[in-house]
């Protein structure tokens, strides 16, 4: 899965391959220099034909998805000597049945799986270990017949929320059934196996049987310690009744308005090489709508995130998908910048805009104006390969300067984020990587970088993934996130049980003045053990202080683990509200975002559910945010010598809460590594009835707006240069109720 290190200096063979097979289904007469050949308008369908061939390689190649494997798997098994001894068989068995899970396959992989037990049980040296985790599989894969039947497929959204409620245990139980028995067994022949018993906490809680079935030994409690009410009450999730709930495998999200009407739409992406990019426009009524073929995007297929953003500054939003995260050298697939038309269309331009040159598997980037002339370039992040920054050219087209600017890394990076932690004006960049140090880039003010995360002490943790810049206790100062990938559900077995892990927990690091940094993950009460890919940021309380979501699991099915829901304590300390918010999906979680759907007032959370195997889909999830008594402003920024939409822009907000005087502080950004949330600012109030002093900072003009009795609830339009504001009105939208389960729905 982790090829060497390379630059690569020229394109491969395989994308040369796949570039002329697209032009010569044009007729375009390409030449080696796509580039000076392709235009926005053939770009399209050279994508297009692109990512069919892509696909037509990975139905065989792609090392989760791809079917090479299955067969190598059944082959190994039909040719096998009928000599052949049972323990050898036994293995030949347990491999067809784990490739068989793998596809989806889910009984037949059981009884494979079953035959594999049985003749290793029939040898007389049958070695315990190899029993206990064939056992285990076992247990696992009846799990997932269980979640096949009573899981993916439900309708009220409580299946699958930890801990488990009675509305969501399971109607047919005989999947999990099957599974209490195989991991008493495998706990009989290692009782600290803490991945065992998780799991048996888990398949009795779907039969309604937890705690009061669980042997004291083995229980584990449905809430880790220090777990806290939550101060919105529990969240609904919403997604079937607004018509977001599609089943698919690991994904992105993005929202934000993509059609102009104030309406906040909903891109979501799929990593299955033919999995369709989705558009689903919000129809003000509180459902949303599939316009993937309307606006000209069928074909436009993969991507394990989305990140969005108005490129080339005509006022409205483009979006990039990210192509071929964890498949290595299978994972040369171009990336994607698909073009907002402004009339409900879209198009792929990214040959045309010179970023299809040289293509490595990645799933993080960054946009930000990194030179300060006005236009969005873009930092992408790749696995093992080279880093690239693009320069935006300001004509639709950009140019790779990693090397003049210094910021050609490598390493397996998984996330990266932009963010001026020094408050030079210039915005630096930090780069989260696997099996690595991190890396903190120094915007030296001329376009290039220097790596000065040693220096600061904020290289860890050594296993990184989801990462972002926020100020978590409004001091003026950027805070940095950057969260652990140790994978297994054992660690969070004894993240509940309270004892040690051998796992490095998520660092939370604090801001000081002058660009300095302190670890402060023990200060603030977060020494957890979280695994997170999907993640990002918001305020759901309204109080003024951002808190986090986090998307969890990893590759394998056993991953079963409560996505997170953290309250900030007044920028003191976080406390694990997921249990109470009801919030904690068990399933994979990826893209991540916050956003006000209804025009309520508050932050609603959507997360695309899903793992990577082609049997591990799941259904989408929108967790309705409950409201509170406290109150909001929402804020769009145009910029007009600055990017349109504000990247970069920092804003600092006055009001009076009670008899206090507060201030909070935020960055306009889309907030996380993984998952893409509005570029509109929501900004928490607390009781405040108005904000008593908003200042707007420019980054091209470095200017200073302010604006002065800004009222509670009011979404608010500020243009760079512009003295006075422009109120709009957000009309409130109804959300659907939730429709109940039962078995027919089944």
């Amino acid at each position: 899965m982790h090829p060497q290190l390379s630059d690569h200096p020229h394109p491969s063979a395989a994308w040369m391959t796949l570039l002329s097979f697209a032009c010569l289904l044009l007729s375009a007469g390409c030449s080696d220099n796509a580039e000076t050949v392709v235009t926005q308008d053939s770009s399209h369908p050279l994508m297009l034909a692109l990512l069919r061939e892509v696909h037509s390689t990975a139905v065989n190649d792609h090392p989760f998805l791809g079917i090479r494997q299955l067969q190598a798997a059944e082959q190994a098994l039909q040719t096998a000597d009928p000599q052949t001894p049972p323990g050898q068989l036994s293995v030949l068995h347990g491999l067809y049945g784990r490739e068989l899970l793998r596809m989806g396959r889910t009984a037949e992989a059981i009884d494979q799986l079953k035959e594999s037990l049985r003749l290793l049980e029939s040898t007389d040296d049958a070695d315990q270990q190899t029993l206990q985790q064939l056992l285990y599989q076992l247990a696992v894969a009846c799990l997932r017949l269980g979640e096949d039947a009573n899981c993916v497929h439900c309708i009220n959204g409580e299946r699958c929320l930890f801990p488990i409620s009675p509305s969501g245990q399971h109607e047919d139980p005989a999947g999990s059934q099957q599974a209490v028995q195989y991991l008493r067994r495998s706990l009989s022949l290692s009782p600290q196996d803490l991945r065992s018993r998780w799991l048996l906490n888990i398949a009795l809680m779907t039969l309604g049987e937890h705690p009061q079935g669980v042997e004291p030994q083995y229980l584990i409690p449905a809430s880790p310690p220090g777990s806290s009410p939550s101060p919105v009450g529990a969240f609904q999730n919403l997604a079937e009744p607004m018509g977001l709930d599609q089943e698919g495998w690991a994904g992105g999200v993005a929202v934000d308005d993509f059609d102009g009407d104030l309406d906040l739409d909903i891109f979501i992406s799929s990593w299955s090489t033919d999995g369709q990019l989705q558009w689903f426009r919000n129809e003000g009524d509180g459902t949303f709508t599939n316009q993937t073929d309307a606006a000209g995007l069928t074909g436009i297929t993969g991507g394990l995130n989305l990140l969005h953003a108005d490129f080339d500054n005509d006022n409205d939003l483009d979006l990039l998908v990210l192509r071929g995260a964890w498949l290595g050298e299978h994972g040369r697939h171009p990336n994607s910048l698909i073009e907002n038309l402004g009339n409900g269309r879209f198009r792929d331009i990214t040959i045309a805009a010179g970023l299809a040159e040289r293509n490595y598997p990645t799933q993080t980037a960054a946009w930000e104006d990194f030179d300060l002339d006005g236009d969005l370039d873009l930092f992408i992040g790749n696995e093992n390969y080279v880093t690239q920054m693009f320069e935006n050219e300001g004509n639709g087209h950009f140019q790779d300067i990693a090397i003049a600017a210094r910021a050609n890394l490598n390493g397996f990076v998984k996330g990266c984020v932009a963010g001026d932690f020094n408050s030079d004006g210039y915005p630096d960049l930090y780069v989260s990587r696997l099996l690595g140090p991190n890396s903190l880039l120094r915007n030296n003010g001329d376009f290039t970088f220097r790596d000065v995360a040693g220096q600061l002490a904020v290289t860890g943790p050594v296993n990184s993934f989801a990462t972002w810049f926020w100020d978590l206790n409004n001091d003026g100062n950027l805070d940095l996130y950057a969260g652990s990938y140790d994978w297994g559900i054992q660690h969070i077995a004894a993240d509940f049980l309270g004892i040690p892990s051998q796992a490095e927990p998520d660092c939370l690091y604090l801001g000081e003045t002058g660009g300095r940094f302190r670890l402060a993950t023990e200060e603030l009460k977060y020494p957890r053990v979280t695994q997170p890919m999907g993640a990002n940021f918001g305020d759901i309380d309204n109080d003024g202080f951002l808190d986090f979501a986090l998307g969890t699991g990893y590759v394998d099915y056993e991953g079963l683990m409560p996505n997170l829901l953290f309250h900030n304590q007044q920028g003191r300390a976080f406390a694990d509200i997921t249990v109470d918010s009801r919030t904690g999906h068990l399933q994979k979680g990826h893209g991540m975002a916050f956003a006000d759907l209804d025009h309520d007032g508050d932050q609603d959370l959507i997360a695309v559910m899903g793992g990577w195997f082609a049997g591990d889909s799941f259904r989408r999830a929108v967790f309705e945010n409950p409201g509170c008594s406290a109150n909001s402003v929402s804020v769009r920024l145009h910029g007009r010598q600055s990017n349109r939409f504000g990247i970069g822009c920092r804003v600092r907000a006055t009001f009076v809460s009670g008899e206090s005087v507060q201030t909070i502080y935020r960055w306009m950004n889309t907030g996380g590594s993984f998952g893409s949330s509005p570029l509109r600012l929501h900004l928490g109030i607390a009781e405040a009835t108005s904000i008593q002093e908003l200042q707007v900072w420019w980054p091209a003009s470095r200017t200073t707006s302010t604006y002065r009795d800004i009222a509670a609830g009011s979404y608010v339009e500020i243009e760079e240069g512009s003295e006075t504001l422009t109120l709009q009105e957000l009309k409130p939208i109804p959300l659907p109720q939730q429709t109940s389960d039962s078995a027919a729905d089944l």
